[in-house]
């Protein structure tokens, strides 16, 4: 078979790209080859071509050899962001070069000091029938050694572009600020990999096969340049929107990348760790002092060769099993957050694209446990290429998975190899959830992590269990010695080490006094909540499942507020039953001992997808199908929850919410219904029906509303993003999402307005409810009613006892005619006397 040689484009140390840190080289989502470490500052063509690609920041280059190979060079890791300082390009898009020819002149030195990393890959993109050959093996290597071979068929590659002829089409813009360089590209193709269509992209003229992240690199799209995205296929108008996604993905990890770089914990000086360390991020809020214990793993080793395909396949088919089972009894146990996780694992654990991939290497030899490991490796590897903040925060998941099964191939349980002392502050670089749950809560203080994010699902479980915790804290961590002193501040977001024996002294003071008053404020809050001035005002929780309800009541939570049914609803593949359903709501019912229980319906769609209910293609999903619009689009699924709500006893405990109303007529409809089925039911119990105000139409309509309802509820969290046109989960606006703006407090005060002329118990269930600084200002526009989380609650109500009515509606009237949420916040922190409020 005919064979091509490439060789070394500079001098410096051979090495796999297993060793890139970047998972899109690494997993040879760009192609395959080797890569190199520098030691001068010269790139030469490794082989005869012409270029195609000369990336804007001068770090990149790709050839295409005559045989119709694309070569891709890419000097350093993420050197985009270097904008091209320190390079000096010798060669533009069509120059024809010979083998030699000098390519790029880099500075070594800054880049060692800017970049991420001085490793370059020097790959070719993958074709049908081509083979790489005689790798160069790990060690030095100079410019013009051969590098490796490619082995090719004399069959020409096939043609990939599609025509407009029968395609569809869409018109984007990338925002992309360094244009569609190799990971967005790559990102895009992974988001293309499985599905049934043919796509292409034009720009400047020119078109490339959206398969190929190379092709895409040559097109050299930069910011704000426009594309067509043509497709074609039995699934044409599902590739497009991906092409689509695809592209706000590779923004958002973008932004997220600048913001980490701005923010991040900073650089070890090399000093010992004493001192505040700051940068690190809320997990879950808290004050502690206790000392340092580290997580101590079992290392768990796989033998590659396996002992036969069909043993190694009823071997992994049997620890899956055991995993199930086990993963089941564990969500049995636990609260909604518990459930909700072990829903995720069970998921990841029956992945048919992670079987499938550990089913097609057991077949080539390898055995189960190493089948296992490696596809999850890949999937954790193509989590993280995306860059996506809170897909990064799968990967532990993904990771705990992975051990669970290597546990039961070995035929063990997770050992927890781990003393946890008396106040032990757990410090580790990440923690996964089966961990957090083995651990001893009563001799756990807090967590810290050098790694890890605060949407995790570890930070979830923390959270539920009022466990302080820090993440983000970086390398600093690494170096706290067992046993060392540490005041964890997860309320102001510092970690202290090793402090003076006066500063320890007030720490242990003031988490003394927290303690004390948690623990008076539990057995307050057992009673009825009533402002100064005796005015009832009714604290309710947020809950999940029974256990969740079981905690609000134990907490001194006078019913739910807000039953979110989600949890029935997602990670499935065919939607609940009515026995189902009724079957977990009287659950919660009977642990709510006949306290009210809100039940809000199905708030699917948006970002709540459901594999069962494909939507349709939407431009924006936020503003599309989702909430009260996608279940009166699918009436037969409204109709089973509402049967399965109405058959909850006893009867009338039950009161229906319906989410994301815009306007009337959808009230009407899902009334209608309500009155259909009791009929149907015979049942004579009355159902209260209530309206969430998220949206800035349902609060400019509240007074027509309230005449159709019984009550209304405010989701502050959605008010918010709707109001402010700012999605609450963007990391550079989540400081800037305030329920306190004055717009989002107008719209408040009119919902508020309009439930107490038409007579109707006006409730608020967004995280504004739990915030001491917004509960005054709350009251005193008229709300009274507040659903929180289950922790808050006698935090809350004492807060409520310590407030007069009047005051409240005199502040509350102050702070509207303020111009910013600060000066808001500002007005109530001198305005109310309370600790619960910062001076």
């Amino acid at each position: 078979m005919p064979t091509l040689t490439i060789h070394a484009p500079l001098d410096g140390w051979c090495t796999s790209l297993d060793e890139v840190p970047d998972p899109v080289f690494a997993q040879r989502m760009l192609g395959d080859g080797l890569a190199i470490d520098p030691v001068s500052g010269l790139v030469l063509a490794p082989c005869a071509g012409e270029i195609t690609v000369v990336a804007h920041g001068g770090h990149a280059v790709s050839i295409r050899t005559p045989q119709g190979f694309e070569l891709l060079v890419h000097v350093g890791i993420d050197t985009v962001q270097l904008g091209g300082r320190g390079f000096d390009v010798r060669v533009q898009v069509g120059t024809q070069v010979a083998l030699g020819t000098e390519l790029i002149r880099f500075d070594l030195d800054a880049l060692a000091r800017s970049g991420k990393s001085l490793m370059t890959p020097v790959v070719v993109s993958a074709r049908e029938g081509l083979e790489l050959r005689h790798r160069h093996s790990a060690g030095a290597v100079r410019a013009g050694d051969p590098l490796f071979d490619l082995v090719y068929s004399e069959v020409g590659p096939t043609a990939a572009a599609v025509t407009d002829s029968g395609a569809s089409t869409r018109t984007l813009t990338v925002l992309l600020q360094h244009g569609l360089h190799a990971r967005p590209a790559a990102l895009l193709v992974q988001r293309l990999r499985e599905i049934a269509a043919e796509v292409s992209i034009e720009a400047h003229g020119r078109q490339a096969s959206a398969r190929s992240a190379i092709a895409l690199m040559a097109l050299g799209v930069r910011h704000n340049d426009r594309i067509i995205v043509h497709a074609r296929g039995a699934h044409a108008a599902r590739a497009l929107e991906a092409v689509a996604m695809a592209l706000e993905e590779a923004v958002r990890t973008e932004s997220h990348g600048v913001h980490q770089s701005e923010s991040g914990a900073g650089t070890d000086n090399g000093e010992p760790p004493t001192g505040a360390s700051s940068g690190a991020k809320i997990a879950a809020a808290g004050y502690a002092v206790g000392i340092a214990a580290r997580l101590k793993r079992p290392q768990l080793s796989v033998v590659e060769a396996g002992a036969g395909a069909e043993q190694e396949v009823v071997a992994l088919t049997r620890a899956r099993a055991q995993v199930r089972q086990r993963l089941t009894r564990l969500g049995e146990v636990g609260g909604a957050a518990r459930r909700e996780i072990v829903a995720a694992h069970v998921e990841f654990l029956d992945d048919p694209l992670l079987n499938e991939s550990a089913q097609a290497l057991i077949e080539t030899g390898k055995s189960a446990g190493f089948a296992w490991r490696a596809a999850t490796r890949e999937s954790i590897a193509a989590l993280k290429a995306t860059g996506d903040a809170r897909l990064l925060e799968r990967v532990d998941d993904l990771q705990d998975v992975e051990s669970h099964v290597l546990l039961a191939l070995a035929g063990e349980a997770r050992p927890m190899n781990l003393y946890l002392p008396e106040g032990a502050v757990l410090l580790a670089d990440d923690l996964l959830p089966s961990e957090f749950i083995a651990l001893d809560p009563k001799r756990l203080a807090a967590i810290c992590l050098a790694g890890g994010g605060a949407t995790s699902h570890v930070a979830i479980l923390a959270a539920a269990a009022d466990v302080p915790m820090l993440v983000g804290l970086g390398e600093r961590l690494r170096a706290v010695a067992e046993g060392t002193t540490l005041i964890v501040d997860a309320d102001q977001g510092t970690l202290e080490i090793a402090p003076a024996p006066a500063e320890l002294a007030r720490a242990q003071a003031h988490a003394a006094a927290r303690r004390a008053a948690q623990t008076t404020d539990r057995v307050a809050a057992q009673s009825d909540c009533r402002a100064r001035d005796g005015t009832r005002i009714e604290v309710f929780a947020n809950v999940g499942s029974a256990s969740d309800a079981a905690a609000a009541l134990s907490s001194g939570a006078e019913g739910c507020g807000l039953l979110r049914t989600e949890f029935l609803f997602i990670d499935r593949d065919t939607a609940p039953d009515e026995a189902e359903q009724l079957a977990a709501y009287q659950a919660i019912a009977d642990a709510l001992a006949a306290r009210p229980l809100v039940l809000r319906l199905m708030d699917v769609g948006g970002d709540k997808p459901l594999r069962y209910l494909p939507l349709p293609p939407e431009e924006n999903p936020a503003l599309g199908l989702r909430g009260i619009r996608t279940a009166l689009w699918r009436p037969d699924l409204l109709r089973t929850q509402i049967r399965a709500a109405l058959r909850v006893r006893p009867a009338g405990q039950v009161q229906l919410l319906l989410p994301m109303v815009t306007d009337v007529e959808e009230v009407r409809q899902v009334r209608a219904i309500v009155e259909e089925l009791r009929a149907d039911l015979e049942e004579r119990a009355p159902v209260l029906l209530g309206a969430m105000i998220e949206t800035p139409a349902a609060a400019l309509m509240a007074g027509r509303i309230a005449r159709e309802v019984d009550f209304l509820s405010i989701g502050s969290n959605d008010l918010t993003q709707y109001t402010l046109a700012m999605d609450r989960g963007h990391p550079q606006l989540a400081a800037r999402m305030d329920a306190l703006h004055p717009a989002v407090l107008q719209l408040v005060a009119a919902t508020a307005a309009a439930g107490v002329a038409a007579g109707r118990i006006v409730a608020v269930c967004g995280g504004v409810a739990a915030d001491p600084a917004a509960v005054p200002l709350l009251l005193g526009l008229g709300v009274r009613e507040l659903s929180i989380v289950p922790a808050a609650v006698p935090a809350i109500k004492r807060l409520v006892r310590s407030l007069s009515l009047s005051e409240c509606v005199t502040l509350a009237a102050q702070c509207l005619k303020l111009d910013s949420a600060a000066e808001i916040r500002a007005l109530v922190a001198r305005s109310v006397p309370h600790p619960g409020i910062a001076r």
